[in-house]
């Protein structure tokens, strides 16, 4: 499991909050292991009679004055060597609709670098370091960027950078989690099932192009505190990339959908031989057929055939190791991950439940409720990562399954995670900001135990 530290990004108060007295919050610094603790009080009108007070979880806290371009540099900027290196980082933006989230992955000044979101920020910033390695190469070995871009919404992923295609996620027989759209028949009897797209991005211009058409096609709806907050979870890939592996791995979905009529045929063959050898009897069994011998030698052609095709399938997918392994430079591969996590607010704020279902479709209830689920969920799995449990639930939602690979890519100190709490400063919000808190100290009390701290 790659080591995973949590940040809080305290955002400024709203002009509507401009007379909202802030909430009392002292910061403790740990002696030894560079972290801090937060204490909070509650206001004199809330119900709560005690402050609040974290174990030492958390790696850093951004104040209101801190842009986004302090929290690149102090959380991502400093793992773009693991992923030059061909290495995976990720991060996750956790809180209540309202409170950052999407300002700090995505951003909404597009125009001033100093205010781009993480994401932005760190294609920049790669393609710095690309055009460097790009210097003599060809147009099939440069290197560019593979932006990936889907939302999860209930049990669905539907890809932002292919019209909102409806995807499904699934599990493979490989034990990895797999993204697929819909399947594609052809007349020759090819399937073919492509995955999530990914857009090959050779300037940062074209990158930044691609992201605002990805994040237009987001879906929004109602929330208790913003009204077009997200009602998705967003998920964000940036690889490093050459036009060589994404052709190869084109090729292994080809192959793939060459074999599934072959592999039909096979199975139709034996079934078909299996069921002219026997016969029904009168009182309603099944007997061997003495009419009939199975003809052996057309089942063995056509496994024979469907071999055939399934090592035309494993030489694909070699070829796409072996394209990595040719490759000169370690980069190739290399990942980021931006995971724009869906408002916490119904999983934390039970108080609201009737005021929130008045101004709710009955559609968005049930995405309401299966936010909750996912971020149960996400907890869950970090806790059993923590107590190094045997069996992590990655299976219990959509959103564990896909972070899966995320979650174990790294292992052996490969990796990195980090999540960022964004949290309002308003009074009037200190239910939702203490809940996002707690659930940011139990992921940061986790990462202590991954890295060994104490």
């Amino acid at each position: 499991m790659p080591s995973i530290n949590v940040f809080i990004r305290w955002r400024p108060l709203s002009p509507s909050e401009a007379n909202t007295p802030e909430i009392a919050r002292t910061q403790h610094a740990h002696p030894t292991n560079n972290t801090s603790a937060l204490s909070l009080t509650p206001p004199p009108s809330h119900k709560l009679a005690r402050p609040w007070k974290s174990d030492p979880a958390f790696t850093h806290i951004f104040t209101a004055n801190d842009n986004n371009k302090v929290v690149f540099e102090t959380v991502v900027a400093p793992t773009l060597p693991r992923v030059l290196n061909g290495q995976s980082c990720n991060f996750f933006a956790y809180g209540h609709s309202g409170s950052g989230k999407s300002h700090t992955i995505i951003g909404y000044d597009f125009e001033h670098p100093d205010e781009f979101g993480l994401c932005l920020s760190a294609a920049r910033a790669l393609y710095g370091q690309l055009d460097q390695l790009n210097v003599g190469t060809n147009e099939n070995e440069r290197f560019l960027l593979g932006l990936r871009m889907y939302e999860l919404r209930k049990n669905t992923a539907f890809d932002l950078l292919n019209d909102r295609c409806k995807c499904h996620i699934r599990e493979g027989q490989d034990g990895k989690t797999h993204i697929r759209g819909e399947t594609e028949t052809f007349a020759d009897g090819k399937v073919r099932v492509r995955p999530i797209v990914t857009k090959a991005c050779s300037t940062f211009d074209e990158f930044h192009a691609q992201l605002l058409a990805g994040i237009g096609r987001r879906a929004t709806g109602t929330s208790t505190v913003h009204d077009q907050s997200s009602r998705t979870h967003a998920v964000f890939e940036v690889e490093i990339v050459t036009r060589e592996l994404l052709d190869a791995r084109d090729a292994v979905v080809e192959r793939q959908s060459e074999l599934v009529p072959v592999g039909k045929r096979a199975s139709d063959i034996y079934l078909e031989e299996n069921l002219k050898a026997f016969i029904r009897t009168p009182d309603g069994k099944f007997a061997p057929n003495p009419d009939y011998q199975i003809n052996q030698a057309a089942i063995d052609k056509a496994e024979a055939k469907k071999a055939e095709f399934e090592s035309y399938v494993q030489k694909a997918e070699e070829h796409v190791e072996a394209v990595k392994r040719s490759c000169p430079h370690a980069c190739l591969g290399g990942k980021l991950v931006f995971v724009d996590l869906a408002g916490s607010e119904y999983y934390h704020d039970k108080g609201s439940v009737s005021a929130i279902r008045a101004k709710q479709t009955p559609q968005e209830q049930q995405e309401g409720r299966q936010i909750n689920t996912d971020l149960l969920s996400l907890k869950e799995v970090i806790r059993a990562m923590a107590q190094k449990q045997t069996r992590i639930p990655f299976r219990s939602s959509p959103l564990t399954m896909v972070l899966r690979e995320h979650f174990l890519t790294g292992e052996g100190d490969d990796g990195f995670s980090a999540m960022i709490l964004t949290t309002s400063p308003s009074s009037k919000q200190y239910t939702a900001t203490i809940d996002t808190l707690k659930y940011g100290n139990l992921i940061g009390v986790a990462g202590d135990k991954v890295k060994g701290r104490k």
